[in-house]
């Protein structure tokens, strides 16, 4: 077998490494100056990684019938994780993805190629602009995964934003983010009521220490107009290699009290994680 060796490059917004696995033969870790951004096992696509990945792997699982084809939105690309993870286990799905480093795309398309008749159309561009052009009831899923370095870009935080999302998603969509930060937790409580003053069902996933506020670390939210199964998506999160909670209903309506959605002319990118918390090496 060819031992695979890691490739690096300058992308439009940093320095981008792809590093194989060396206990799965066709798995790499892309890095952007140095943090973690994606995980891709060619020859198990459905493999997740990271801890944020399975969620949101959980969340694609349960929003409709096992299998079903769906159309989905990426916001963010990677190295293409999710998208493949849908090729995967809802085959015939049709998804778009939008990535703003046109070079990081064609580093990745390069060298960890697409699977062979999966409908997946990449795109660079700016997400909200390309949202903002997108059809109107176009996506079943829409999945927003974008980090301008390590923090979310604030134009991808204000209600203007959550009502495009709203307007590409068809009645019975869902929208799930990913999401960093830690207690107080303003940034992530703002983001709940952002998405509170259009959708009416919302879910929060994360690590009970996280959540306790032992550390910075990711959250994923789910947000819908109808309502979704929380048990099932509770079930398969605590079920995990890595443990998380499903916060819903009352408990989460608590949590969000006193937050105020973010208009655009206020917005701010997500916090700057603490020094370590998602670097390697």
């Amino acid at each position: 077998m060819t031992e695979s060796l890691p490739v690096a490059r300058a992308v439009d917004h940093g320095f981008a490494k792809l590093m194989p696995d060396v206990d799965r033969p066709r798995a790499w870790l892309l890095t952007v100056d140095g943090a973690p951004q994606s995980y891709v096992d060619l020859d198990e696509p459905a493999h997740l990684e990271f801890e944020y990945a399975r969620r949101l792997g959980h969340v694609l699982d349960t929003v409709a019938a096992e299998g079903r084809p769906l159309d989905v939105l990426h916001l963010g690309g990677g190295a293409l994780t999710l998208p493949r993870y849908v090729a995967a286990t809802r085959p015939r799905s049709r998804q778009d993805v939008v990535e703003f480093d046109r070079g990081l795309l064609e580093m990745v398309v390069e060298h960890l190629p697409l699977p062979d008749g999966a409908s997946i159309t990449v795109h660079a561009a700016d997400a909200r602009a390309w949202l903002e052009a997108a059809p109107a009831d176009s996506a079943d899923v829409l999945v927003a995964d974008v980090f301008g370095g390590s923090r979310v870009p604030a134009h991808l935080t204000s209600v203007g934003y959550v009502r495009e999302v709203e307007r590409v998603l068809r009645a019975g969509g869902a929208y799930l983010a990913n999401l960093a930060d830690s207690a107080p937790f303003a940034f992530l409580r703002s983001q709940l009521a952002t998405l509170g003053t259009v959708f009416p069902e919302l879910a929060l996933i994360a690590e009970p220490g996280v959540l306790r506020g032992r550390r910075f670390g990711n959250a994923v939210v789910v947000a819908a107009r109808q309502p979704f199964d929380t048990g099932a998506l509770a079930r398969l999160t605590a079920s995990d290699a890595f443990p998380a909670r499903v916060e819903h209903g009352a408990a989460l309506r608590a949590f969000i009290r006193g937050a105020r959605p973010v208009r655009d002319e206020d917005a701010v990118p997500s916090p700057e994680p603490p020094d370590g918390a998602f670097g390697i090496g």
